[in-house]
C-alpha cells in the first residue's frame, strides 16, 4: 500500500499539473478534436483519432488527480525533525567503497518524470533511513544482499 504523505512542493507541483491539464491543455485538445471531426470521415482522420486519444490520456490524469489531491497528507517542514531523518529530508549517505549518494526522501506521488534524486518514503532505503542520525551507520536488505551505509548530511527544505 502507498503512503498518502506529499511535500508542499510535491503537491504545488500536482495541483499545478491539475490546473494546467484542465484549464489549458484539454481546452486545446478539444477545439482540435471538434474541428477534425466537423471535416467529415473520422476513421481516415489522423488528427481526429490522434487528438481523441490524447484528450482521453488528460481525462485520465485529471482524474487520478482529482481523487489523489484531496486524499494525500502535506508534510511541512518541523524544526523537531532537525538531526534526524524524517519525510522530506535531504540525505547524503556513502557506502563502504566510497560511494556516495543524495537523495530526498518523499511520497510516491512526487516520483515521476525526470526526477532522479527522489525515493519513496516506501522504498527499502527510506525505511532503513528513518530517524537515523548524522554519523549513523544502517544496513539496507537488497536483492543482492544486504548493504551497509553511512549517514554523510541530513538537510531539510524550510519553506
Amino acid at each position: 500500500m502507498k503512503t498518502k504523505l506529499i511535500t508542499r512542493e510535491g503537491y504545488t507541483k500536482l495541483k499545478q499539473e491539475h490546473d494546467y491539464l484542465w484549464h489549458e491543455k484539454r481546452p486545446e485538445i478539444t477545439k482540435i478534436v471538434t474541428w477534425a471531426a466537423s471535416l467529415g470521415d473520422r476513421s481516415e482522420n489522423a488528427d481526429y483519432t490522434f487528438n481523441k486519444r490524447v484528450l482521453r490520456q488528460i481525462d485520465r490524469r485529471v482524474r487520478y488527480l482529482r481523487k489523489l489531491l484531496p486524499d494525500v497528507t502535506i508534510v511541512d517542514y518541523n524544526p523537531q525533525q532537525d538531526g534526524k531523518v524524517f519525510f522530506g529530508a535531504w540525505v547524503e549517505i556513502e557506502n563502504e567503497a566510497g560511494e556516495t549518494k543524495r537523495f530526498r526522501i518523499v511520497g510516491p506521488d512526487e516520483i515521476y518524470g525526470d526526477v532522479k534524486d527522489y525515493i519513496s518514503i516506501d522504498s527499502p532505503m527510506a525505511r532503513a533511513l528513518l530517524k537515523k542520525e548524522v554519523d549513523d551507520t544502517f544496513v539496507v536488505k537488497t536483492p543482492e544482499g544486504a548493504k551497509e551505509w553511512y549517514v554523510n548530511s541530513i538537510e531539510y527544505q524550510k519553506s
